[in-house]
C-alpha cells in the first residue's frame, strides 16, 4: 500500500473536523473506540501517557510537556490535532531523532489493519469508526511498536467522549476552559467543563491552569468525586512575565519542587507563559510515580519548544504574524500579546472562521485594531463564506474585502502593508495553516521564527 492509497482509505471514514453538522452525543461512542483498540491488542497498554484537554492552549501545553521529555533524554511521543500543513504533523517522536511520523509508516499501519478494520466496520454494534478514532488507533499502535516510554496525548474534542479517553495516564492537563464548540459541547462553560473533566480518572494527578470561577467548580467536583490530586496554577504554581520581544519572552516560574527564573521561549504572550507553568506542573507532578526530570531539561524544554502557527513571526518587514486563534478567549490573548509585543503603525488582519465559532466575539477583540480586513476563507467545508462575515459587520464593511481563499487575502494584505505595517492572519488553525504553506513554511518541523 502507498502512502496515498493510505490517505484516500482514511478519508473513506467520516471525518468530524470537516463536518458542519452532527451530533455529538450520538456521534461520539467511547464503547466502539474501545472495541477498535480491543481487536488490535490495546496497544495504549503498553506506553505510558499524560492526557491534556482544555479549550485554548491544550496544544501548546501538550508541546512544552513533550519538550521538555525529550530533553530530558525520555523516549517521547506527541499526538495532537488538528495538523496545520501536513496530515503527518499530528504523530511526533522525539527518538533516535526528532521527526514526525514518516509517509511509509503510516502506509505500513494502514495496510496492517485494513482488513481488521473493514471487518470492524461491518460487525461492530457500534457501526464503523470515524477518521479521528482510526488515525488516534493508529498513534496508539505507532507509539507502541516505537517502543514510546511517554506518549503526551491531546483530547480532539471534549474529554469525556473523546476517542483519546481510553488511556490511563500518569498524569492530566486542562488548559484554559472557555466557550467553544458550543453547539456540540454545551451553551455554558460550565457544561462544557463537565465535558473535559471526563478524562479525569480515579486518583489520578491532575494539573489545572488558570480558571474561571465557575469552571473551577466543576474541575474541583470531579476531583473530589473520582479521588484525584489536583494541583492549580494561581495557587500551588505560579508565574510572572517579565519581558518580551518579536523573538522570545523571558518569565519566573515556581513550581511544585522548585522555581524556575528567567526562562525563555520563542512562543509569545502572557497565556504562553501560564501554559508553560502548567506543564511545568505537570512534568514535576510525575514525581509521584517515579519519573523526575531534572530543573535544566525543564529549562530547556521550555526554551526549545516547537509550536508553529501560535504568534508565529514570518516576516519582519512588513511584520506577518499567523496564530490559530479560533474563540474569543484567544482571540482577546492574541490582541493583548499584538499590542503589547509588536511595534507597527496600521495592521491589516486577514481573518476566516468556520462554523460553530463565537465570530462576534473574535471580532470584538480583533476588528478594532484593523485599518482593512481581508475576510477569507480555508479550504475546508466547515468554513463560513467570506460574504456572510463580511455582511454580519455592516460596520466594517467600508475597511474590509471578501476573498476567494487564504492566498488572495495574504497577497491582498501584503500589497497594502508598509515596512512599518503589520499583518495578522487568524480566526482559524485552518486558516493559518494555508497561510503558512503559502508563505512558504515547508515543514512545521525544527522551524524556528524569524
Amino acid at each position: 500500500m502507498t502512502y496515498q492509497e493510505a490517505l484516500k482509505y482514511l478519508d473513506s471514514f467520516i471525518d468530524y473536523e470537516k463536518r458542519t453538522v452532527f451530533n455529538y452525543r450520538s456521534a461520539m461512542k467511547l464503547g466502539r473506540m474501545q472495541a477498535l483498540l480491543d481487536g488490535l491488542g490495546n496497544p495504549q497498554r503498553n506506553f505510558r501517557s499524560i492526557h491534556i484537554s482544555g479549550t485554548k492552549g491544550k496544544g501548546s501545553t501538550c508541546a512544552f510537556v513533550y519538550s521538555m521529555l525529550k530533553e530530558g533524554g525520555i523516549k517521547a511521543g506527541l499526538y495532537t490535532s488538528p495538523h496545520l500543513m501536513d496530515f503527518k504533523e499530528r504523530i511526533r517522536i522525539s527518538f533516535p531523532r526528532e521527526r514526525n511520523i514518516e509517509e511509509a509508516e503510516v502506509a505500513a499501519l494502514v495496510a496492517r489493519i485494513k482488513k481488521f478494520l473493514d471487518n470492524f466496520s461491518k460487525s461492530s454494534k457500534f457501526g464503523p469508526p470515524s477518521f479521528f478514532e482510526v488515525y488516534t488507533a493508529l498513534a496508539f499502535l505507532f507509539f507502541s511498536i516505537k517502543k514510546t516510554d511517554i506518549a503526551v496525548i491531546e483530547v480532539g474534542m471534549g474529554g469525556r467522549l473523546d476517542a483519546t479517553n481510553t488511556l490511563d495516564p500518569l498524569a492530566i492537563g486542562i488548559s484554559p476552559v472557555s466557550l467553544d464548540h458550543t453547539d456540540r459541547l454545551g451553551k455554558t462553560v460550565e457544561a462544557i467543563a463537565k465535558e473535559k473533566c471526563g478524562i479525569i480518572k480515579e486518583n489520578s494527578i491532575v494539573v489545572s491552569a488558570e480558571q474561571e470561577p465557575a469552571v473551577l467548580n466543576c474541575i474541583r467536583k470531579a476531583v473530589a468525586d473520582r479521588k484525584a490530586k489536583l494541583y492549580l496554577v494561581g495557587r500551588d504554581i505560579s508565574y510572572e512575565p517579565l519581558t518580551a520581544s518579536p523573538e522570545e519572552q523571558t518569565f519566573n516560574v515556581r513550581g511544585l519542587y522548585g522555581e524556575y527564573a528567567l526562562l525563555t521561549t520563542p512562543l509569545l504572550g502572557r497565556h504562553q507563559a501560564g501554559n508553560a507553568a502548567a506543564a511545568i506542573g505537570i512534568i514535576e507532578s510525575l514525581r509521584a510515580r517515579g519519573i523526575t526530570v531534572c530543573s535544566h531539561n525543564i529549562t530547556c524544554g521550555i526554551r526549545n519548544v516547537n509550536w508553529p502557527g501560535r504568534l508565529q513571526v514570518v516576516s519582519k518587514t512588513p511584520w506577518i504574524i499567523v496564530d490559530g486563534a479560533q474563540n474569543e478567549a484567544s482571540a482577546r490573548a492574541l490582541r493583548e500579546a499584538v499590542t503589547g509585543i509588536f511595534t507597527y503603525k496600521k495592521l491589516y488582519l486577514v481573518f476566516g472562521v468556520s462554523s460553530g465559532k463565537d465570530t462576534k466575539g473574535m471580532a470584538r477583540n480583533l476588528f478594532p485594531l484593523a485599518a482593512e480586513i481581508f475576510f477569507t476563507r480555508a479550504d475546508t467545508p466547515r468554513a463560513i463564506s467570506p460574504d456572510k462575515i463580511r455582511k454580519g459587520f455592516p460596520d466594517y464593511e467600508k475597511r474590509s474585502v471578501a476573498t476567494l481563499n487564504v492566498r488572495e487575502a495574504v497577497e491582498l494584505a501584503r500589497r497594502h502593508a508598509g515596512e512599518g505595517d503589520l499583518i495578522l492572519i487568524t480566526g482559524s488553525l485552518f486558516v493559518a495553516g494555508e497561510a503558512l504553506k503559502y508563505l512558504g513554511r515547508k515543514s512545521v518541523l525544527n522551524e524556528k521564527t524569524l
